[in-house]
């Protein structure tokens, strides 16, 4: 291999140079030198012949789709649920949204008065519709999905962007959702810009709302943003 044969050459060197008294001998920084580079060169060059460790196998980052009961292609679905969150005038309790599995272990029936978790509906309706938005969605269940992209180190959600920067790869994009203004403080997140409808039921349910969030100038520079624009997102792996 052209590896080994490199790599006896530099020890034969060596060994030439310095005979049966190398271990006596105080080494030069140039030579120091060349055997950093022998080891560096080792190291380098067996590394892709090395397998995977199943830790290295099993590497992998996860996040939630908004809006989606699937993810996106080459990437593992680790449930599929429902998006709750906090009733939409309680003032305390949770203010983050969650992905609740469709197959609950539910616990015991209790009398205590802190009904603090809901599902989430749909908020958006021709009024606040974002362009491109499905227009069908008001009073609708939200979906959501948990997924797993293999082989990635770092989840990263960019509000105001709807592509990823350099090196990043894009899981998927769409709108900046919210809790209304006026109501109890809740999360961010990025809502799939292709969203669908958790089932078939249309009935007002009330709980906790999805509303699209827009731009606001003044502290707000702008530019570079725009004022009363609806604000674009974008999901990125790396």
């Amino acid at each position: 291999m052209p590896t080994y044969g490199f790599a006896i050459a530099i020890v034969a060197i060596v060994v030439c140079a310095y005979g049966h008294d190398c271990t006596k001998y105080n080494l030069t920084p140039s030579d120091q030198s060349l055997i950093d580079m022998m080891k560096h060169y080792l190291h380098t060059s067996r590394k892709a012949d090395c397998p995977l460790t199943p830790i290295q196998q099993d590497i992998g980052v996860t996040y939630v789709r908004w809006g989606k009961k699937t993810c996106p292609g080459n990437t593992d679905i680790v449930y599929s649920g429902q998006t709750g969150g906090n009733y939409y005038t309680n003032n305390g309790g949770g203010s983050n949204w969650l992905c609740l599995p469709n197959d609950p272990e539910n616990g015991n029936v209790s009398s205590n008065s802190n009904d603090g978790l809901y599902g989430a509906e749909y908020q958006i309706n021709s009024s606040n519709n974002p362009s491109g938005f499905p227009t069908n969605l008001y009073n609708k269940e939200v979906p959501c999905s948990v997924c797993r992209r293999k082989g990635k180190f770092s989840v990263l959600v960019i509000a105001g962007k709807k592509s990823c920067y350099k090196g990043w790869k894009s899981e998927y994009s769409g709108f900046l959702i919210s809790e209304y203004k006026g109501h109890t403080n809740a999360d961010f997140i990025c809502m799939d810009g292709e969203a669908e409808q958790l089932d078939n039921r249309s009935s007002n349910e009330e709980g906790a709302l999805l509303y699209p969030v827009r731009a606001k100038c003044g502290s707000l520079r702008c530019p570079p943003y725009k004022d009363n624009t609806v604000v674009l997102c974008t999901v990125c792996t790396k």
